[in-house]
């Protein structure tokens, strides 16, 4: 007899991930509809109670004002989002089934069969009210959620898996986001996985470095056409969206070109622009937001009474 399915989700800020274990033992990613292993962490709406989630969502960010994204940022608070083309108000818990839901729609679809049961990771620094209001997010999305796992802990456990170490270990997380960068310190001891220390930035993650390259790559176009695209809805939405790909495929190219034709319309025609934008000067443009990430490391190792030379290992996680 098969064993039941209990899906693993990274409940994420700006995306999040959903994932299973095979019947080998190894983890799969499942992935999103459109193809991409992570799905945004945004839901829209609209007047005729049409829900959309997910990248279609983000393609709605900037230009359909009843779009919520980020709403893990409030999770365990009293606070509500009010959508104003239906008039009414959802609670945090509600914002985060809808993505919940949406992911586990399509993992059934992938896997085809129903899935009842999830894992969901929370921040090491959640307290007691945002675990218990993911955990309730999940049950209205129709799941079991089976452990609420602290994200540094499920980034150790998949490294000691790989690895398949037993001896001792000081390690340290740098989990950069795509809204939050959080730093966490865990000691594996025995095979248990201890949270010794935790830090970090709520306000820092990929959105910034996006952002930094959009407002550049505006700042050009504004330099060479003389257009401010800055109330420009559509076309911010363009420059964000492009932004981003740009620095993904700076992860593994020195070099890309990003292309907008059709970004503004003048009285002399249509602005089209192309430029070259490289990794060192994508590098130079966000080393200040790289640079943020470095007092956190020193809090986490200061309170956990450690020097970086005491540390076994490194895991770089996130998007």
């Amino acid at each position: 007899m098969a064993k039941e399915i209990i899906l693993g989700i990274d409940l994420g800020t700006t995306n999040s991930v959903v994932s299973y274990m095979q019947e080998d033992g190894n983890w799969k990613v499942i992935p999103n509809p459109e193809g991409p292993n992570t799905t945004p962490s945004v839901v829209s709406f609209k007047p005729d109670g049409e829900e959309i989630v997910g990248f279609a969502a983000k393609r709605q960010l900037l230009t359909n004002p009843d779009t919520v994204a980020s709403i893990k940022r409030i999770m365990g608070s009293d606070k509500k989002v009010h959508i104003k083309c239906l008039n009414k108000d959802f609670t945090p818990q509600e914002i985060s089934a809808k993505i919940l839901s949406y992911m586990k729609k399509y993992a059934e679809d992938n896997l085809g069969e129903k899935i009842s049961k999830a894992v969901i990771t929370v921040p090491a620094y959640f307290n007691d009210s945002q675990r218990q209001a993911t955990k309730d997010a999940g049950q209205i999305a129709g799941l079991e959620v089976v452990r609420i796992i602290n994200e540094p802990t499920a980034a150790a456990l998949a490294y000691g898996d790989q690895v398949k170490t037993d001896k001792d270990q000081k390690i340290l997380v740098y989990d950069l986001g795509g809204g939050t960068f959080d730093v966490s310190i865990l000691e594996i001891a025995d095979g248990t996985f201890e949270v010794v220390s935790t830090s970090g930035d709520n306000n820092l993650g990929g959105d910034d470095w996006d952002n930094r390259l959009a407002d550049f790559l505006k700042m050009q176009i504004k330099a060479k056409h003389n257009v401010d695209l800055t109330n420009d809805k559509m076309a911010c939405q363009r420059l964000k969206e492009e932004a981003e790909k740009a620095k993904i495929a700076l992860s593994s190219l020195q070099k890309v070109t990003v292309s907008l034709p059709f970004i503004a319309m003048t009285s002399m025609g249509p602005v089209n622009f192309e430029m070259d934008i490289t990794r060192a000067k994508f590098e130079e443009l966000t080393r200040d937001l790289l640079r943020r990430t470095e007092a956190p490391v020193q809090r986490a190792l200061s309170d956990a009474g450690l020097n970086p030379s005491q540390l076994d290992e490194v895991i770089l996680i996130g998007g």
